[in-house]
């Protein structure tokens, strides 16, 4: 594919569905979580995994995606993942127990994977040099959209249909996207002698896998006090360690190392990371303040974290003209600078804070998201050479993808702790000789033992609401501590327009050299 690609606009909108598709399920049915509890018989603990397997098995199949489209051809693979994607959106939808429901949300996963990454690559493929930064633009209206406006739409769907409409609803989306792609999609060139590195692939499923799982469980399992949690950290350090250890040695290893040479893909790589953190984090933290502290009912909850969505489609299209114009590096700089200064408004949210001000923080937020992912989408690959874009691509969304998992476990497994904290510290202000406890022993001589019991029980659930009040703040606070510490790493950023004629690359010398030495 080339500048001159038939049906760039057709083949254009086609990925946007995928892709919109595939992002709006990571955050979709975060909101329905309660009533699917009731209906398949879990419990609060349980239900999560059908939000982490999804994410888990998501970002372990991202990787493979490039080889797969070198091996298979991009529209094959395209094809594949958006029917498998459609069939077990039906499946979760008709699933009868939590075990239906993991195992479909597996599959889904594991088929929407190759559809960011590689939805990426053909748009930056099928678009001239000077055009990249309005595609990614365009792309990144699919990414950032999907998850902001998916807790929006999945209150909708619960509150006026059934919580399994969030999975029913991919239905007419994949049928347009995949009658898209077969019409208008042309195939691309094939490698079908690369081989599979098996082994990395492994290494790096154990990581993610083990890594997520300690996470996960770290709280309910009081951590490394549990067997369980030493085993999955012992082998997500062992996985991690062998994995780059096997990179840097194999023959034809799973992720070619010459492309980690490329210093700005690499930044790019960190700051996607923390990105995804932020991102989906936030996104997970909103509603339970809003439904729990607040008492917002679900689709109030939605609509009030909707117009984030709005700042960033905003910030997209203006960003888009900017990039080329303006020094990318000042633009993620200013976005970052937004998020962090809506993540520090959040930090100052109490019980009584109006829906106007979470709405403002939000837009605030979406917007500099916007400023972020778009300029930063187009550095990545600035001066990596074309030939490692499957890949590249690949690895820029794992990046994202773990960064989003591994952050909603870390805030969560934060935010209990927090909470766990804060109660002790409030609770040991509570003296007998203090104002609560002139209060209750008032309260006790004017009433009989059971009121005062009464009242102990409903100051305990004060105390409580109060401690994960600062709970979710320390989270918001931390997380804007996470992005100005990461703003800097923008120094390493190299903005050379383009190479000389005939020079070539750090990651195409680092090749050639190792192509010398094997020989």
């Amino acid at each position: 594919m080339s500048e001159s690609t038939p049906n760039r606009v057709f083949i254009t909108l086609s990925i946007m569905l995928a892709t919109i598709m595939q992002a709006i399920d990571t955050t979709i049915a975060n909101v329905a979580l309660p009533h699917m509890q009731g209906s398949l018989n879990a419990t609060q603990e349980q239900v999560s995994w059908v939000l982490t397997s999804y994410i888990v098995a998501a970002a372990i199949m991202t990787a493979p995606s490039g080889f797969l489209a070198d091996r298979l051809g991009r529209r094959r693979v395209f094809i594949v993942s958006i029917i498998g994607f459609t069939f077990s959106s039906i499946a979760c939808g008709l699933a009868l127990n939590l075990d239906e429901m993991i195992l479909f949300r597996v599959l889904q996963g594991v088929f929407g994977a190759a559809l960011v990454p590689l939805s990426q690559a053909v748009l930056l493929d099928i678009n001239p040099p000077e055009k990249h930064g309005q595609a990614m633009a365009v792309w990144g209206v699919g990414v950032m959209l999907g998850p902001i406006l998916g807790p929006t739409l999945g209150g909708y769907l619960t509150e006026y249909f059934n919580w399994r409409w969030v999975f029913f609803i991919n239905v007419p989306v994949g049928i347009a996207s995949l009658t898209g792609f077969l019409l208008f999609m042309p195939e691309t060139d094939k490698a079908p002698y690369r081989r599979f590195d098996w082994f990395g692939f492994i290494l790096l499923s154990l990581f993610v896998g083990s890594l997520q799982m300690m996470l996960d469980r770290g709280e309910t399992l009081d951590w490394f006090s549990s067997a369980e949690i030493v085993i999955e950290g012992v082998l997500a350090a062992l996985a991690l360690y062998l994995f780059v250890v096997h990179t840097l040695t194999a023959d034809k290893p799973f992720l070619a190392p010459a492309m980690f040479t490329d210093r700005n893909y690499v930044v790019s790589l960190v700051f996607m990371f923390v990105f995804g953190i932020i991102i989906l984090a936030s996104m997970a933290l909103l509603p339970p303040f809003l439904q729990n502290l607040k008492g917002y009912p679900v689709v109030l909850s939605g609509l009030v974290m909707a117009p984030r969505g709005m700042g960033t489609m905003a910030a997209m299209l203006v960003v888009g003209r900017l990039v080329g114009k303006i020094d990318a590096r000042l633009l993620i700089f200013f976005g970052f600078m937004l998020i962090a200064y809506s993540l520090h408004e959040m930090s100052l949210f109490t019980l009584d804070v109006p829906a106007k001000d979470v709405i403002y923080t939000g837009v605030v937020q979406g917007f500099g998201m916007g400023f972020v992912f778009v300029p930063l989408s187009t550095i990545a690959y600035r001066t990596l050479p074309p030939h490692f874009r499957n890949d590249a691509a690949a690895v820029f969304s794992l990046s994202r993808n773990i960064g989003s998992s591994l952050g909603i476990s870390i805030v969560m497994a934060m935010l209990a702790q927090f909470t766990q904290i804060n109660h002790a510290d409030i609770a040991s202000l509570m003296l007998p000789f203090g104002n609560a406890g002139r209060l209750l022993s008032g309260f006790t001589d004017m009433s009989t033992g059971t009121n005062a019991d009464q009242m102990v029980a409903l100051l305990n659930q004060e105390v409580t609401r109060q401690a994960s009040v600062i709970g979710f703040l320390n989270d918001f606070r931390l997380m804007m501590y996470l992005v100005l510490a990461s703003a800097p790493l923008l120094l390493l950023v190299r903005m050379k327009p383009s190479r000389p004629a005939g020079k070539k690359s750090d990651a195409e010398e680092f090749e050639d050299g190792a192509t010398m030495m094997m020989d």
